[in-house]
């Protein structure tokens, strides 16, 4: 019926429950929880539980599904369930829009929204690979980093895609607790540098959480941040994290037919950055974050901004050098 109304590639089944071999329909959420921070991570475990089974993409009813939670749970929840694979507002006993919590409520709402949408290019990029691969989008951390040992048990974590770290926040006290596998993370919010290789304990108000971003990648942000549907090829800027002597960064930019529109790879050897790239002419941007001592750059044009130095394309292989 699914492809008969939206016709072939075009349709997902957004299930419930399942048995063996209900993996061949990977799109779930977690069901009847209650209105709560416990249920709110019972929630998580249970669903980096079901993606360990072989299922793709799993989300949640924001502010849970029995009863109503209150104002500070509903916005907690709001940052964790639209940093997972697919989010909703959706409820029992109540309607689930912000503007029923309270004006702060709408504000943590459009926000993460708003991030989202921005981050769709990436999210989409790693949607496509879950699709071939199986590999879900969120995913345990012992899935990720299978050589750290302090990784075996956490399950208030997880990676978002391959390169984005997230900690839900599970108190009204706003204190984040989270382990950082080793390496120079950044935040991807602030900017700041945060070293691994150990527990973190933060404070964060209701427009902010732990989202930090993977030493040596590229987190593709598109040009729109009031949808999820556009060319996210057009305009978007690769921000690049943390580039490690000698390894190679890479990403690739699909449209929304699965089609690769843009793929990049980027090494740092003796403080020479090269960049190669190939794919359709759209114009693009890259930031190397946290980088502001560029010296000189061959094949492109580039600025410093708040975050990092922007290099504009133009044209080929780029050179870049820094002191």
């Amino acid at each position: 019926m699914l492809k008969e109304k939206r016709g072939e590639g075009d349709a997902a089944l957004f299930a419930r429950s399942a048995t063996v071999g209900g993996q061949k329909f990977p799109v779930h959420w977690g069901g009847d929880c209650s209105a709560d921070y416990e249920s709110m991570a019972e929630s998580l475990r249970g669903g980096l539980s079901l993606c360990m089974s072989g299922f793709g993409f799993w989300s949640h009813d924001i502010g849970g599904f029995e009863s109503t939670s209150s104002a500070d749970v509903y916005k907690r929840w709001a940052a964790f369930g639209l940093l997972s694979s697919h989010s909703r507002l959706h409820g029992s006993t109540s309607y689930r829009v912000p503007w029923v919590y309270d004006d702060e409520a709408c504000d943590v709402v459009r926000y993460f929204t708003k991030l989202k949408c921005s981050l769709m290019p990436y999210l989409f990029k790693n949607a496509y690979e879950t699709s071939k691969t199986g590999i879900p989008v969120m995913k345990s951390m012992i899935l990720e980093f299978q050589e750290d040992v302090a990784c075996n048990y956490i399950d208030r974590q997880y990676m978002l895609g391959d390169s984005l770290l997230v900690a839900p926040i599970f108190n009204d006290k706003g204190e984040a607790s989270y382990y950082l596998p080793k390496g120079n993370w950044t935040n991807f919010l602030t900017g700041e540098k945060v070293a691994g290789g150990t527990w973190i304990k933060e404070i964060h108000d209701y427009m902010s959480i732990p989202l930090l971003a993977r030493p040596n990648s590229i987190i593709a942000v598109g040009n729109q941040n009031t949808k999820p549907d556009y060319d996210f090829a057009e305009g978007v800027t690769l921000h690049v994290f943390e580039l490690e002597e000698g390894k190679k960064a890479s990403t690739t930019i699909f449209n929304m037919k699965g089609k690769s529109e843009l793929e990049i790879d980027i090494t740092l050897n003796n403080k020479v950055i090269d960049i190669n790239y190939e794919g359709v002419e759209k114009p693009f941007s890259i930031l190397l974050r946290g980088v502001f001592n560029v010296k000189a750059v061959e094949g492109a044009s580039f600025v410093a901004e708040e975050m990092g130095t922007k290099i504009i394309p133009e044209g080929g292989h780029i050179r870049i050098v820094i002191l």
